[in-house]
């Protein structure tokens, strides 16, 4: 509670309230993890991504399903890729105007090895600028989703990239810090004003906006805080210190629905929750049999992975710790994406007596024990899961020591490989299975952007050779056919074991409108405050 009371403390000498006017309001939202970092090629993370957002902007957008104009204004098709043209008189934040040298460094800033952004650069080869002041995106291919792709790569202004010494993206996972992490200097509807880490964020509205005679929101000043106590988060939106949380407690949801000063949005998110295992390692660092370290890594064996999957009791899951508000899947990709198929979603069945059986066939008739890494403010009741999980696989035998962190330091942890295994939670915001099977279970390929979250290394040339197709396909039939054959190799050789789609929940006053996006993001812009 004394976290609350300095929220409220830090809000009221800011001056902060909601407006009564149509056209300027104050919007203050919460979740349990706090931004990552505004560096825009750095860390690929969902919240992390939506704040970068506000600030920054692609050349084009995804609207309802469909690829429309952003940064720039028209694009065509050519053999070497695609030529985009420039939106002129757009400015960024700090004043210089946009041009295609930005566009240019941007893009070919992505394409960093140290960019968490390669996977949305999947036959992208780099950016060049032509003599009209046009520039060439080239390609080799023409994916149906490359297009989609670039909506996630954002543009940032060259000259103030080399000003601060940051035209390299933020090695996040090495605990890098640069001038990018806490400032920006993007085109986008916000300007980051402040930057407290795990205290606040303060956005304000950009005058200057390009786009704002579009802009359907009336937020001109918006706070960020982050809150990990989900009976803090629930305490500040029912006071009115907070107007929005993107993830209520599920238990409260009922609760929070009965109440007639609020409102509930709730939908099944593209993100599938699951867990990834080192498949890598002969020598996996912590893993213990007969409580010594380990000269053999179990998760090696197919057995092995199937009997932990099949120990997995989704439907006690999805009512005793996620209160319903889970769908069972048995892929890495959601319903809502595009290749998901009823036959990829099967899921093994639930047999904890067919998995001693599988343990004792690899050799462990007694067990084995493991630590389980996994965030503990990140994905919907994360650290509660993990627990969850390794009560069912003490039932056969396999003690799992959880070892939970805040995601700030989950993530730089689990992708450098510091772990045995690792929970992962996956949206493919790409609206495409190509996303999420070219980032997990694609041999690792730092240079061309695969398998960039494949923190248990899975690594099949089949596999790859079927993610290779995908990419270049263009008939959607075809595509889709490879896809399935792709996500059925996945289940086959249990390279994940996956867990559930999430249905998430925005609790929010009613007097707050805004669309919810099956992403699970929150366009700032389109807030409207009454």
């Amino acid at each position: 509670m004394r976290r609350l009371v300095a929220v409220a403390m830090a809000c009221a000498a800011l001056g902060i309230g909601i407006s009564s006017g149509a056209y300027a309001a104050s919007f203050k939202w919460a979740s349990q993890g706090d931004i990552l970092t505004f560096d825009p090629h750095s860390q690929n993370e969902n919240l992390n991504n939506s704040a970068n957002s506000y600030v920054y902007e692609p050349l084009v957008e995804l609207s309802k399903g469909k690829i429309v104009p952003c940064l720039a204004e028209s694009w065509r098709s050519v053999p070497e890729g695609y030529v985009f043209k420039i939106r002129q008189g757009v400015k960024f934040h700090e004043g210089e105007t946009l041009t295609s040298a930005d566009v240019v460094f941007s893009i070919n800033r992505a394409l960093h090895p140290i960019s968490q952004f390669r996977t949305y650069t999947a036959g992208i080869l780099g950016a060049e600028e032509l003599p009209n002041g046009e520039v060439l995106v080239k390609t080799n291919t023409h994916s149906p989703v490359l297009m989609t792709q670039l909506t996630n790569l954002r543009i940032l202004n060259k000259a103030w990239a080399e000003k601060h010494g940051a035209t390299a993206p933020q090695n996040f996972v090495g605990k890098e810090e640069s001038y990018a992490t806490k400032h920006e200097n993007g085109t986008g509807p916000f300007k980051l004003q402040t930057r407290e880490v795990d205290i606040k964020t303060v956005f304000i509205e950009n005058p200057d906006w390009w786009n704002k005679a579009n802009k359907v929101g009336n937020v001109t000043e918006a706070v960020y805080t982050p809150i990990k106590s989900a009976a803090t988060r629930m305490a500040a939106l029912l006071s009115g210190e907070i107007d929005l949380v993107l993830d209520p407690a599920t238990q409260d949801v009922v609760r929070l629905k009965r109440n007639q000063d609020l409102k509930v949005e709730e939908g099944p998110e593209l993100r599938v929750l699951m867990i990834s295992l080192d498949q890598m390692r002969d020598e996996s660092p912590y893993i213990l049999i007969d409580g010594k370290k380990s000269t053999k890594n179990p998760f090696k064996d197919i057995r092995v992975r199937k009997a932990l999957y099949q120990a997995i009791d989704v439907n006690t899951l999805k009512r005793t710790v996620m209160r319903g508000m889970s769908i069972p899947n048995g892929t890495i990709i959601s319903s809502e994406t595009n290749g998901w198929t009823e036959k990829a979603a099967e899921r093994l069945p639930y047999d904890p007596a067919a998995a001693k059986k599988l343990l004792a066939e690899a050799g462990y008739p007694n067990g084995f024990e493991f630590t389980l890494d996994a965030p503990n403010n990140r994905w919907v009741n994360d650290e509660a899961i993990a627990k969850a999980l390794a009560a069912m696989w003490a039932k056969i035998g396999v003690k799992v020591n959880v070892n939970t962190m805040p995601r700030a330091n989950y993530f730089p942890k689990v992708l450098k490989f510091d772990s045995s295994a690792g929970m992962v939670g996956w949206g493919a915001t790409t609206q495409d299975a190509l996303f999420p099977l070219q980032s997990l279970v694609e041999t690792v390929d730092v240079q061309k952007g695969n398998g960039l979250s494949n923190i248990g290394r899975v690594s099949d040339p089949k596999l790859d050779a079927l993610i290779e197709q995908i990419k270049a396909e263009t008939e959607p039939t075809k595509r889709n056919a490879l896809i399935e054959q792709a996500l059925l190799m996945v289940n086959h050789n249990v390279y994940q074991l996956p867990l559930h789609t999430q249905i998430i929940n925005w609790a929010m006053k009613k007097n707050i409108d805004t669309p919810m996006r099956a992403d699970n993001r929150l366009e700032l812009d389109k807030v409207t405050v009454k």
